[in-house]
């Protein structure tokens, strides 16, 4: 049985659209979209594990809010269980430290980007909501 591997993910939303990250070809997954996030550590909350891998990886401070999924996708390497977040920016300018890039998208951008399969609940849940709020 492969390792079960906790990470957390934001979804990070301003004026209509939302973040989204590309995986550099350095990284497992390359080349595919995810929110932005990573590993939690050990004794450390899944929401202070997102401020600091947002730090780390964006560039930027953000305040968490509220849980919107948490998903199980077992791939070759792990599993991985993801719980995904609001988070909005509180200082910085997201910049792609670790990824291949950073986008701000809109609802059906989001549907059309090629994402990491443990995302595509996330993306769902987010781009109805995104549809939703824009009807």
């Amino acid at each position: 049985m492969p390792k079960q591997v906790h990470v957390v993910a934001a979804v990070i939303v301003r004026d209509g659209r939302v973040l989204a990250a590309k995986r550099s070809t350095a990284m497992s997954l390359p080349n595919l979209w995810e929110f932005p996030g990573g590993k939690i550590e050990p004794g450390e909350s899944p929401r202070a594990a997102l401020v600091r891998e947002l730090y780390e990886e964006l560039g930027c401070t953000v305040r968490v809010g509220a849980p919107i999924v948490e998903t199980r996708h077992e791939y070759d390497f792990a599993t991985i269980v993801l719980a995904t977040y609001f988070a909005s920016i509180e200082a910085g300018e997201p910049a792609p430290v670790e990824h291949a890039e950073v986008r701000w998208c809109t609802a059906p951008e989001l549907r059309s980007l090629d994402w990491a399969a443990a995302d595509l609940p996330a993306v769902a849940a987010v781009a109805s909501q995104l549809e939703a709020m824009q009807q």
